[in-house]
């Protein structure tokens, strides 16, 4: 959204996060210092994937991705494939997988349990450096409601108590917890919601902020709440879904911006081609951590993986950076893989309200 319409909170969010990127790639030292040489290692590397990221549409570049790990370390990998958010992380934090892909709160979370929980690499933004390395999380509604939502000129989320709300799940950055921290920002100040908590918004029903609340379990799947009526509004990222809608009118991740389902698009899209979408509000999040528990990966591992994935061979694998608007694959060009540290997200802990 233009600047001139961007509330006190999107405003906090953005200087924020883009004064954290600046300063961040110049901050690349060794991501992986908390592990040894004597760790004891698996046979096999296992990697956890979120439910986003599970589907039989994305097995191609799993299958690409393990690939690449197994020839950079000689180890055999496999996936953990899940349903679920938090068996997910709790199969990386427990040591059961090895490496994970989850978003930056619940990379935050887990390392502040335990700092051997440790980032390598991130997707780059499309000038191939950290300074653009942002997704969004997005507050979206069903094309044709979009007067409920306008403020003067422009979208916000003024109207949005007392709406049915689809999120994603508790522990998603961008399907909960960036989205409930927009919402705390703008609603706190107001004597009715003086008193507003992250864990009110999980709920809803009379005398709650929201008249219902969903957990879609995935951005797919929050997207579909909202398309088919089962919500008035959904939260859902942008990289989640955009191999399955086009952009038809505004700029691309702006309020006022309309998307429409692909024709032949994989389900659970495929019976939705045609329907269409809008954004009411955008906010930045920092791109998502290859995550890995170094408490069992030695630092000569996690040195081949970082080195293998930052590669200009793997960035020119269109199997992992797959043309933009292509389905399967989770990254697109022209990005690439970049190493990073734990204090690449100290401005997302700010926003989010977490201290290191």
């Amino acid at each position: 959204m233009k600047k001139a319409t961007l509330s006190v909170m999107a405003v906090i969010l953005m200087s924020s996060l883009l004064a954290g990127c600046g300063t961040a790639a110049s901050s690349t030292s060794s991501a992986n210092s908390g592990s040894g040489s004597d760790v004891k290692e698996p046979a096999t590397i296992t990697i956890a994937w979120l439910p986003n990221n599970s589907g039989d549409n994305e097995k191609a570049f799993r299958d690409e991705f393990d690939q690449i790990i197994e020839k950079a370390t000689g180890k055999k990998v496999e996936n953990k494939l899940t349903t679920d958010y938090a068996i997910a992380i709790s199969a990386l934090e427990s040591g059961d997988a090895q490496l994970g892909y989850f978003g930056p709160n619940e990379y935050i979370v887990s390392h502040a349990k335990d700092p051997k929980v440790i980032p390598l690499v991130v997707e780059s933004g499309d000038s191939g450096t950290l300074n653009d390395a942002l997704y969004h999380s997005r507050f979206l509604i069903k094309k044709g409601n979009e007067d409920q939502y306008k403020s003067g000129d422009s979208y916000d989320i003024d109207n949005i108590a007392g709406k049915k709300m689809s999120f994603v799940s508790t522990s998603s950055t961008s399907g909960f917890n960036m989205p409930a921290a927009a919402i705390l920002g703008k609603f706190n100040s107001q004597d009715k919601w003086k008193s507003l908590t992250k864990d009110d918004l999980a709920q809803g029903g009379s005398g709650k902020f929201f008249s219902q609340v969903l957990f879609a379990g995935s951005h797919q799947l929050s997207l579909v709440n909202v398309l088919t009526g089962k919500s008035d509004v959904s939260a859902v990222d942008d990289l989640d879904v955009a191999q399955y809608v086009t952009l038809s009118s505004g700029k691309d991740n702006e309020a006022g911006a309309v998307y429409t389902v692909k024709q032949g698009a994989d389900a659970p899209f495929n019976t939705l081609a045609g329907a269409q979408f809008e954004i009411i509000k955008s906010i930045p999040v920092l791109n998502t951590p290859l995550e890995a528990n170094s408490a069992v990966l030695s630092s000569k591992t996690l040195d081949e993986i970082t080195q293998a994935l930052t590669s200009d061979e793997t960035t020119k694998d269109t199997k992992i950076f797959a043309p933009k608007g292509s389905q399967g694959s989770v990254f697109v060009q022209p990005h690439r893989f970049l190493k990073v540290d734990d204090s690449w997200y100290d401005p997302m802990r700010k926003v989010l309200g977490y201290s290191k």
